[in-house]
C-alpha cells in the first residue's frame, strides 16, 4: 500500500495548485453530471452522487455550480455528454498504471494517454493487463496533527471501517466499497475532517523504484496523467524510498 500512499501524498501536496487552475472544480463537476445522468439527480437515491456532492463541498464549490452539474446530467441543461474509460498499462521500471478517465472526445484522450506512456518508455496496454493487481477500495485521508490514532481506530470501526493504516503524515481510513459512503457519513458526523475521501484503487503488490532515472520518468508520466482534464485518478503500484524521493524533490 505504500506506493499507493506516497503518490496520494504527493498529490495532496500539488492540490492547493491544482485548484488555482481550476482543475479539481472540472473533476467534481464531471463526476457529478456522470453520477446524475446513470443514477439520477436525487442525492439520497444515488450514493455515488451523494458521494460526489461531499467531495465538491469539501472544495468549498458553490452550490450553483453543484446544481448546474446535476442538471446537465439529468437533462434539464444542455452539457457534454461524458464516457468513463480505464486505461492501463506500464510505467518506468514495470510499475502497473490505472488511468481513470471521463471524455467527450475518446480519440482525443486515447492519443494524448498514449503519448504520455511513450514518452515516459512506458506502454499503454490493452483493457485487463494490470486492473487485476488492484483491488477497489474505499479510502479516507485524516491530517495526523491533532488526531489520536486510538480515538480514530474506534470511531472508524465503530462507523463500520475494515482498518486504519498510519502513514508519514496521515492516517488513512480503509473500508469495502460498498460501505465507503456510509462510513464517510458517520464519520462526518462524529467530527472527523477529511484531507482527502474517495474510491480508489489499491494495488495488491508493490514495485520498488530504485533507480534514479526510472523514478523521474515515473513521477513525470504520473504527473502528466494528472495534468490531463480528461484524467479523474491514477494509480500505480510503486514505491520510491524517501532518500531518492527527496533528491528528486
Amino acid at each position: 500500500m505504500s506506493g499507493h500512499s506516497k503518490w496520494a501524498n504527493i498529490k495532496h501536496k500539488k492540490g492547493a495548485a491544482d485548484a488555482k487552475r481550476g482543475k479539481a472544480f472540472t473533476r467534481l463537476i464531471k463526476e457529478i453530471t456522470v453520477a446524475a445522468r446513470m443514477g439520477g439527480g436525487d442525492p439520497d437515491g444515488n450514493p455515488r452522487l451523494r458521494s460526489a456532492i461531499a467531495s465538491a463541498r469539501s472544495e468549498n464549490m458553490p452550490k450553483d455550480n453543484i446544481i448546474r452539474g446535476i442538471k446537465k446530467g439529468t437533462g434539464e441543461l444542455e452539457g457534454e455528454v461524458y464516457d468513463e474509460i480505464l486505461y492501463e498499462g506500464y510505467g518506468p521500471g514495470g510499475v502497473a498504471v490505472l488511468v481513470e478517465c471521463m471524455t467527450d472526445n475518446r480519440n482525443r484522450t486515447v492519443a494524448d494517454i498514449r503519448h504520455y506512456f511513450a514518452k515516459s518508455n512506458g506502454n499503454l496496454g490493452e483493457s485487463g493487463c494490470v486492473a487485476y493487481m488492484f483491488d477497489k477500495k474505499g479510502m479516507m485521508l485524516v491530517d495526523k496533527a491533532g488526531t489520536s490514532e486510538e480515538e480514530l481506530m474506534d470511531l472508524a470501526i465503530e462507523a463500520g471501517a475494515d482498518d486504519v493504516v498510519e502513514e508519514e503524515e496521515h492516517f488513512q481510513i480503509i473500508t469495502a466499497p460498498e460501505d465507503f459512503d456510509e462510513v464517510r457519513e458517520n464519520l462526518e458526523k462524529a467530527g472527523v475532517a477529511f484531507v482527502e475521501a474517495s474510491l480508489t484503487m489499491i494495488p495488491q503488490t508493490i514495485v520498488d523504484v530504485a533507480e534514479e532515472k526510472s523514478a523521474k520518468a515515473l513521477l513525470k508520466l504520473l504527473d502528466s496523467l494528472e495534468g490531463h482534464e480528461d484524467v479523474q485518478h491514477v494509480h500505480a503500484n510503486f514505491d520510491i524510498s524517501d532518500e531518492l524521493m527527496e533528491k528528486l524533490s
